[in-house]
């Protein structure tokens, strides 16, 4: 008869005891669990700068040898462009599709590298009026060089807008995440002053 008495009073004092308890977690559990890093660390962040700024190397040496090497035997054909979509409409036009490919394509692909290569050698490069702003004023300066100074060649506006375009496109499908991933974003608080 004690055991039944004492069972009911254990079970009768049970809530009661439960809702004296206190609420709190301990400290540990209160605190904010750490945030994982995103992206890679210092040393890959770095190794992958630099292989972009020696791809970036190479790139600009294909493009001199592509865009800056004399081509007499066409110094006849060339002219220079100022007007927006004369050249483009002239590529189009070709009766050999082959041909509108290589002239079009060619020139979109070669500013592909730009999109792809300047947001990881440069965070600040980050962004499509600045991957634009660079492609056009780098290609502006291959065309005036090419107008001016070499045999064969003539400045084009219409190139300029093609690896501008070109550029843009890697910068969207592949260069923004690539930048991404090789200098995330830090998350900036209200407390922290912004960098100028």
């Amino acid at each position: 008869m004690r055991t039944r008495i004492g069972w009911r009073r254990a079970t009768a004092e049970a809530p009661r005891q439960a809702a004296l308890k206190p609420t709190t977690k301990p400290a540990e559990e209160n605190s904010p669990a750490p945030t994982p890093k995103t992206g890679p660390g210092p040393f890959f962040r770095f190794v992958l700068t630099v292989l972009a700024l020696a791809a970036m190397v190479a790139f600009a040496v294909v493009l001199a040898r592509l865009t800056l090497q004399p081509s007499p035997a066409s110094e006849a054909l060339t002219h220079s462009n100022l007007r927006p979509g004369d050249s483009i409409r002239a590529y189009l036009s070709q009766p050999a599709f082959r041909d509108t490919l290589k002239q079009l394509g060619g020139n979109i692909l070669l500013g592909v590298p730009f999109g792809l290569l300047l947001p990881v050698v440069s965070p600040r490069t980050r962004g499509f009026v600045r991957i634009a702003l660079l492609t056009v004023a780098t290609m502006l300066l291959v065309e005036l060089v090419q107008g001016a100074l070499i045999t064969g060649r003539a400045f084009d506006i219409d190139d300029v807008l093609l690896n501008t375009a070109g550029a843009l496109l890697g910068y969207a499908l592949v260069g923004r995440r690539l930048g991404r991933a090789v200098h995330p974003r830090r998350k900036r608080h209200w407390w922290t002053p912004r960098r100028t």
